[in-house]
């Protein structure tokens, strides 16, 4: 405990044993051990005997002085250290020197430990014995871990590898969340909140200012990617990035390339848009990417994988399908839309980018514009039509065969913009088109349609059309034909679709929902996640059994209005109110509601 004393020539407990061992008069060495090695203050002797007269222990008034000067210290190196003097580190250096053989002394280690933190550069020699001693490395301060860090990349690599882990079982948890709501899924949070979560603030913290400890986090992110393919891996990287921009770390910020092309996609995808003026400003970034400089677009195209931005470019696609739908003009006539193409298709290449070492930026599939998108178009025009034809009188309909299949998805660009439109109609509620588009995800480019993403976007947008689950037809579309067609080889679906039937079991037809019970039963071989949510939508079939929920009162149409005859007039006419209102309207009345009322609704709105 007090190791390191007779060092700095300092009277220790042995010593005191030496000296009572060898005296003949205990009593006086006991005085003269005090006189030497007490406070060298001597108008404080003459004191020391008003305390004994209190009762006031030697021990506890030496351990209060103690604890007073250390704290002033203390204090004082902090002082020193933030000072402008050119020799304050050498006299930090100075007191190192002093104090580091106490090191192992409780009451003198945060003295150490503050000149240490207080130091920009620790004497190697200082560094590698905190690095050998598993107690001084653990409470040491970051500030000294980092110099420490920034040459064992091993152990930074231990440091960082839980907060990895960490932060993927969060982002699974989410896409895996019980709450299904359209208003609250995964892509809810905005970027500056999913910044303040606990492990990008804890890896900020790590690296600090520090250029070469925050490389390393890179590298430890790209090869986890090449090695997992879970693109949450380049979400943190992109986050990790603003996270430092939002501290003004312009040490790192300024000689990281995608600093600027990140803080304008970052905020697009604050808006979930990509508006003319950042399509411009983002376009610039990919175009001023200069010969021999060509690496930079490995760390772009995993800024665009990341989710959030893809979130964000294809649901700026889709808007911008809309409007050219309005203009009567095709895909390739629009800048805009060909630059949110060109992004995707950089971000989706990202892995075979890095993996291959190879640089170049994809070449864009020309028939994603010629062939795809026009194609999708036309499906977005059908699926109008089919809304409109059904509000027409059943003899003005039409015999028209209406697609019950997206376009060929012969890419993952042309997949993702496919999948977003099935989101866009299932949040329109459009329950024709579900029925006849959903069968056809069961073969989709690298089974996309499966991938937890977009089963939980799915999931969610599918409470909007809650009371359709009572149709028998409906339940068909999206469970057989559909969810249950890979669930039993794929445990993910499985999953999504207990997390759906947890949230709207009570809407779905009964008979249906005791064959699906039956299907969904997990084998022993299934993950307690499965099993537990099995277990869980049981228990709450068997407790809606035993309490069956009160049927819901429609509300009251009765707007209290009583009949009110007026004095009868050329103008006026004299049926009661109540009888007016409730008379069918004419069919002169019903065109002219349908040629006004009749428009075509945004195919993605602005959140």
């Amino acid at each position: 405990m007090f190791a390191g004393l007779p060092e700095l020539g300092i009277s220790n407990g042995e010593d005191l044993k030496e000296t009572l061992t060898n005296c003949t008069e205990p009593l006086k060495a006991i005085d003269q051990f005090q006189m030497e090695n007490g406070i060298l203050l001597p108008t404080l002797q003459s004191a020391l005997p008003f305390l004994d007269l209190h009762g006031t222990p030697r021990l506890e008034f030496h351990q209060s002085v103690f604890d007073e000067l250390r704290e002033k210290l203390m204090e004082r190196v902090a002082t020193i250290a933030e000072g402008k003097d050119e020799d304050r580190y050498v006299k930090l250096e100075e007191l190192l020197e002093k104090s580091f053989p106490l090191v192992k002394m409780p009451s003198i280690q945060p003295i150490v430990m503050q000149v240490l933190k207080h130091l920009p550069k620790v004497p190697e020699k200082k560094l590698k014995q905190v690095m050998a001693d598993k107690e001084l490395y653990k409470v040491c301060a970051v500030e000294v871990k980092r110099q420490i860090w920034q040459d064992n990349q091993a152990l930074f690599g231990d440091e960082v590898s839980p907060l990895l882990k960490q932060y993927i079982v969060e982002k699974e948890a989410a896409l895996f969340s019980s709450d299904l709501s359209i208003l609250h899924n995964f892509f809810s949070p905005s970027p500056k909140t999913r910044r303040q979560g606990e492990v990008v603030l804890k890896l900020t913290q790590m690296i600090g200012k520090n250029v070469k400890l925050y490389d390393m986090v890179l590298q430890f992110l790209r090869t986890l990617f090449l090695r997992t393919r879970n693109v949450h891996y380049c979400t943190l990287r992109a986050e990790l990035l603003m996270s430092l921009h939002d501290l003004d770390i312009s040490e790192i910020c300024s000689v990281d390339p995608c600093h600027k092309f990140s803080w304008c996609l970052d905020a697009c995808i604050r808006e979930k848009f990509v508006d003319a003026k950042r399509a411009r400003e983002l376009q610039g970034f990919l175009d001023g990417v200069k010969k021999g400089q060509e690496q930079v677009l490995g760390d772009l195209s995993m800024i665009l994988c990341d989710p959030f931005a893809c979130n964000t470019l294809v649901l700026s696609t889709v808007r911008n399908l809309q409007e050219l739908l309005s203009q009567d003009a095709l895909p390739r006539d629009s800048p805009e839309l060909l630059l949110l193409l060109r992004m995707l298709s950089l971000g989706q290449g990202a892995w075979d980018m890095i993996d291959s070492q190879v640089f170049k930026e994809p070449r864009m599939d020309l028939e994603v514009v010629t062939r795809f998108l026009p194609a999708m178009m036309s499906i977005v025009v059908d699926d109008y039509t089919f809304t409109v034809e059904q509000k027409l009188p059943s003899e003005e309909k039409t015999s028209l065969t209406y697609p019950t299949t997206l376009p060929e998805t012969f890419s993952r660009v042309a997949c993702e913009i496919g999948l977003y439109y099935v989101l866009h109609i299932a949040k329109q509620r459009n329950k024709n088109a579900l029925q006849r588009l959903l069968p056809a995800l069961v073969d989709t480019y690298n089974d996309m349609a499966f991938g937890d993403i977009f089963l939980h976007l799915l999931t969610g947008h599918l409470t909007l059309l809650s009371d359709e689950f009572g149709s028998e037809e409906f339940c068909t579309a999206v469970f057989d034909n559909f969810l249950l067609t890979s669930f039993s080889s794929k445990e993910n679906v499985h999953r999504h679709c207990l997390r759906l039937l947890n949230h709207l079991h009570q809407k779905v037809l009964v008979s249906y929902m005791e064959t699906l019970m039956k299907t969904l039963e997990p084998p022993k071989q299934s993950s307690e996640s499965v099993k537990e949510l099995y277990t869980l939508l049981k228990e709450k079939l068997e407790a809606s059994k035993k309490s069956p929920p009160e049927p819901e009162e429609a509300p009251s149409l009765d707007l209290g209005l009583h009949p009110v005859t007026v004095p009868s007039t050329p103008s006026t006419p004299t049926t009661p109110l109540r009888e007016r209102m409730d008379a069918p309207a004419t069919r002169e009345q019903q065109q002219q509601s349908r040629s006004h009322g009749d428009r075509p609704q945004a195919l993605c709105h602005k959140d």
